[in-house]
């Protein structure tokens, strides 16, 4: 697979792994100026693992992988688990990812039956994405069961607490940052200007209704004039990226209806190339289950599997299951080590990569499975179970840490208490 651009690199598959040529200083434009920016990743698995075959229990330095967590043996020396981290805003068992990435308690704001705040994702998108292409993109499956992930339209949720609609699959991902739209300068301006009326039209209506309504409405108007701004944005940057072509590669389009374990693989090719290309600097992935645990052979759902106690097969089920996925996250490091960035390092050395869950085991949804990795941190020190003091430590304590390490000017993230000091140094 190539990046067919000069000031791109080279991308070739090779086996399981990527490789990309170096960046060829005489190939350089000189009206560009190629430096390798803070990446970050989310990957979100819905249902948790089993609690006596895949936790880590020993503080420190991994020295040999758990029965579940095996499959990561080649990688233990780059990444990190923790123990004691909680979301404090989930309360729900069958919600491992809705609130995920924000910390929210979605239930808890008064006069309103669900509300979410801004994900962690969105947030370092705007921060980290203003040159880019995509400030941020949210990924999911078309699979419509949400195999443990609860309510939302991807992982990710805008500044007003509204959910961002995913991208349905490694079809749709390709297409978006690959594909060629077959329109004139002129029709393209045309489409815009049609979309700027339109915006401008509802938001005229909507002042009109300033001086009508109960403070509860104006807070909900508040929220929709938030939405109406981010909406603008991302208008303000299709312009500005209307007339730049978008790169080409030889990577063969996926089919549309790719499932199973390939869509993952597929889904994580795709992410690669799009921060190799320099399309987005942030990605949040919702990975789809019920198809792949049959393509791995169990036929339980991903809901019956998280009840594995006192039923053999499916204890034995579950734990196939944490090791195919360990199995996953092991070849997606593969991938982000050899692929080449624009210094001829590794994707790899400037990604911070997340892969968890707001569900441990069953419905126990204290002490989340998490587990970072990648070089993008450069405070970290990988290669460790973190066993957190405090044993009601906030998640958002960790997206915080994470945040300020992708260079993100934040000192607070929804309910975290601080970072993580045992995570660095």
């Amino acid at each position: 697979m190539s990046v067919h651009q000069t000031s791109r690199r080279s991308f070739l598959k090779a086996g399981s792994a990527f490789l990309a040529l170096p960046l060829l200083e005489s190939f350089a434009s000189t009206k560009e100026v190629i430096k390798p920016s803070k990446r970050m990743i989310f990957c979100g698995l819905g249902y948790g693992f089993r609690e006596d075959t895949f936790f880590p229990t020993e503080n420190g330095v991994f020295n040999e992988m758990t029965e579940g967590m095996k499959p990561l043996e080649r990688h233990k020396d780059n990444i990190t688990m923790f123990k004691h981290l909680t979301n404090h805003g989930n309360t729900n068992p069958h919600y491992g990812s809705t609130s995920l990435l924000t910390g929210a308690n979605i239930h808890g704001t008064a006069g309103k039956s669900f509300h979410n705040s801004i994900s962690c994702d969105v947030l370092a998108g705007q921060h980290l994405g203003k040159d880019m292409r995509y400030s941020m993109l949210p990924l999911v499956s078309k699979d419509p069961d949400k195999d443990g992930h609860g309510p939302g339209l991807s992982m990710s949720w805008t500044q007003a607490g509204k959910p961002v609609s995913g991208i349905p699959g490694p079809f749709e991902l390709y297409s978006l940052l690959f594909g060629q739209i077959k329109e004139t300068p002129e029709q393209r301006q045309k489409r815009l200007k049609q979309k700027r009326s339109i915006l401008d039209i509802v938001l005229k209506d909507a002042k009109s209704l300033n001086t009508k309504i109960s403070k509860l409405d104006k807070e909900k108007l508040d929220e929709f004039y938030q939405s109406i701004r981010e909406i603008e944005g991302g208008l303000q940057k299709e312009e500005l990226w209307a007339n730049r072509p978008k790169p080409s590669v030889d990577f063969k389009t996926p089919g549309k209806d790719v499932s199973g374990e390939q869509e993952i693989k597929l889904t994580y090719q795709l992410i690669c190339l799009a921060l190799q290309t320099n399309q987005t600097p942030v990605i949040s992935y919702r990975q789809p289950m019920t198809k792949v645990l049959n393509s791995w052979g169990i036929n339980f759902t991903p809901h019956a599997l998280s009840h594995y106690a006192g039923s053999k097969p499916r204890t034995e089920a579950l734990n196939k299951c944490d090791q195919k996925r360990c199995e996953q996250l092991s070849y997606f490091i593969n991938l982000l080590k050899n692929t080449k960035d624009v210094e001829g390092t590794s994707l790899y050395d400037h990604t911070i990569l997340s892969w968890g869950t707001n569900i441990r085991t069953s419905h126990m949804i204290k002490d989340v499975p998490v587990i970072i990795t990648g070089g993008g941190a450069k405070n970290i020190k990988h290669g460790r179970h973190i066993i957190l003091d405090n044993e009601d430590t906030p998640l958002g304590n960790l997206w915080l840490t994470l945040l300020q390490e992708a260079g993100v000017p934040v000192d607070k993230f929804g309910n975290s208490t601080g970072i993580i000091p045992e995570l660095l140094g």
